[in-house]
């Protein structure tokens, strides 16, 4: 396995999809990362060489990504949580930030139902 910024990326997968497992690089990232290293986008991460292998993690190493992409996501969270906006004061509850209706869906955020006696629907 190929280890870049702290992640073993799978060796069976092609370039653009084995890079999207690092945190902060998506599919076009990705693409634009093969295209600066000068590596062909179909071919799998064990037959690239050691010296494509070092111009992938060069150019990934000015991205911010992992560790220091999360903490700053963190940081910027709780800055909405201390103002105490709409944004922050959801992110408290753990209700959805960006509108969506409560009323039916958003169980991910809101977790397993808790029932309520007397409650006619």
């Amino acid at each position: 396995m190929a280890r870049i910024a702290g992640i073993d990326i799978p060796r069976d997968k092609r370039g653009v999809v084995a890079l999207t497992y690092i945190y902060g690089i998506g599919s076009s990232r990705a693409a634009s990362i093969l295209k600066q290293a000068e590596v062909d986008e179909s071919t799998r991460v064990q037959d690239w060489s050691d010296d494509e292998i070092s111009k992938v993690r060069a150019i990934i190493t000015e991205i911010k990504t992992e560790g220091e992409l999360r903490s700053e996501v963190q940081t910027h969270i709780k800055r909405l949580m201390d103002i105490g906006c709409t944004r922050g004061i959801r992110h408290r509850v753990g209700l959805p930030l960006r509108g969506q209706r409560t009323k039916n869906n958003s169980r991910t955020r809101k977790g397993k139902r808790k029932t309520i006696a007397n409650k006619k629907v």
